[in-house]
C-alpha cells in the first residue's frame, strides 16, 4: 500500500488583551429558527426526483433533527447482534430536502452551521471486512455510550474520555439526476463527506445542480477522527441549526468551506492521490480567482502554507481529501 503523507495544519492562536488582561468575547447568540424539520421528514437517497420536505426563502435559518446513522434502528441498549439485522436501505436517513427559493443550477449554496447539539447517546461499530483495514480484523466490537454534555465528553473506556466535537457526516444538495443514488460515497454534490472539521461556526459551500438546490443533512456524529478508519464514528442523533444562502459571486465544482481562520477545498476520488490532486487544484484556482495571483505563484504558495488532510478513507468507492490555507497570512499591505 502506498503511503500518502500530508502535513498537519498549524493554526495560529489569536488572543487580544488590554493592560495585560485577556478579554473573552461575548458568545454569539444563535439565531432563532425560521423553519423546523423533524426526524420523520427524511429520505435515504440522493436524487433530484425526491420532493422537498419544505420550501424556504433565501437566508432562512432551519432547525432540523437527525437520526443516528441507521435511521433509528439502533438505541443505547443495542448489541453487536442488533447490527446484523440493520436494514441497509435506511442507513444515512437524511432530514430534508429543503428547497431554497431562487436557487438555480450554477449558483452556490452557502450553509452556515450555527449550532449542533448531539443527543444523549451514541454508538460505534467495528466489523470484520469493513473499514480501512478490512482484512486484518478477526473480532467484532460494538460500543454504546451515554454522552456527557455537561462535561462535553464521551467515555470510551476506563481512563479514556474523548471531548465531543459534533458534526454531520452527510450533507449535500441534490445531484443532477433522477437516479436514486446510494448515500455511502462523497460526490460533487457533497454527500457522505465524513469530514470532522465541519463543526459549528463553519460555512460550507455546495455547487447547485438543480432548481431549489434541495439540501439535506444527517449521519450525525458526536466525535470522529480524520479518516474514520474503522468505518464508524460516535454515531448519534442530533439537533442542528443552519442558515441557507444563495451565493452568485462564487463558482465551484465540489464543496468548499471556511471559518474565520482558514479556507478549505475538498476533492473526492477513487484514490488518495486523485482526491488530493483535485483538492490542490481547487485551492490553486481559489487563490487565482480571489487573490489576484498567477497560477504558478498560487501553486507555490500552496506548497508553503496549505495543508492536505484526509477527511475519510472508508466510504467507497470514493475517499475525500481537503486542503486548508490559513487566512492569517493575507494582509492588506
Amino acid at each position: 500500500m502506498k503511503k500518502f503523507i500530508y502535513a498537519s495544519i498549524i493554526l495560529g492562536i489569536i488572543s487580544c488583551g488590554l493592560n495585560d488582561k485577556e478579554i473573552t468575547p461575548d458568545p454569539v447568540a444563535i439565531p432563532e429558527a425560521d423553519f423546523r424539520l423533524t426526524d420523520e421528514q427524511t429520505h435515504d437517497k440522493f436524487s433530484s426526483a425526491i420532493p422537498p420536505a419544505i420550501r424556504v426563502p433565501d437566508g432562512s435559518v432551519i432547525e432540523v433533527f437527525t437520526h443516528e446513522a441507521t435511521g433509528g434502528q439502533l438505541n443505547i441498549d443495542s448489541s453487536q447482534e442488533s447490527v446484523h439485522h440493520i436494514d441497509m436501505d435506511k442507513v444515512h436517513t437524511l432530514t430534508g430536502p429543503v428547497y431554497v427559493e431562487g436557487a438555480e443550477p450554477g449558483d452556490v449554496l452557502a450553509v452556515e452551521l450555527l449550532d449542533l447539539e448531539p443527543g444523549d447517546w451514541g454508538w460505534t461499530d467495528l466489523s470484520p471486512g469493513f473499514g480501512f483495514l478490512p482484512n486484518e480484523m478477526e473480532k467484532s466490537l460494538f460500543k454504546t455510550y451515554k454522552l456527557d454534555k455537561e462535561k462535553n465528553s464521551v467515555r470510551f473506556s476506563k481512563g479514556i474520555d474523548i471531548p465531543l466535537r459534533p458534526f454531520a457526516g452527510v450533507m449535500g444538495v441534490a445531484p443532477p439526476t433522477e437516479e436514486m443514488l446510494n448515500t455511502i460515497p462523497p460526490r460533487a454534490n457533497g454527500g457522505n463527506m465524513d469530514d470532522p472539521q465541519l463543526v459549528k461556526g463553519v460555512t460550507v459551500y455546495f455547487p447547485v445542480f438543480v432548481k431549489g438546490a434541495l439540501f439535506s443533512i444527517g449521519d450525525s456524529h458526536a466525535v470522529q477522527g480524520l479518516g474514520e478508519v474503522c468505518g464508524t464514528a460516535v454515531e448519534c442523533p442530533m439537533r442542528i441549526r443552519y442558515r441557507l444562502s444563495i451565493r452568485r459571486d462564487k463558482e465551484i465544482s465540489e464543496p468548499q468551506y471556511e471559518t474565520d481562520s482558514y479556507y478549505a477545498t475538498t476533492g473526492f476520488g477513487t484514490s488518495l492521490n486523485e482526491a488530493a490532486q483535485k483538492a490542490t487544484a481547487y485551492m490553486v484556482d481559489y487563490l487565482v480567482n480571489t487573490r489576484n495571483m498567477s497560477w504558478e505563484e498560487a501553486y507555490m504558495l500552496c506548497s508553503l502554507v496549505a495543508d492536505l488532510k484526509i477527511a475519510e478513507v472508508v466510504d467507497l468507492p470514493h475517499v475525500l481529501v481537503t486542503m486548508h490555507i490559513p487566512k492569517s497570512i493575507f494582509t492588506d499591505e
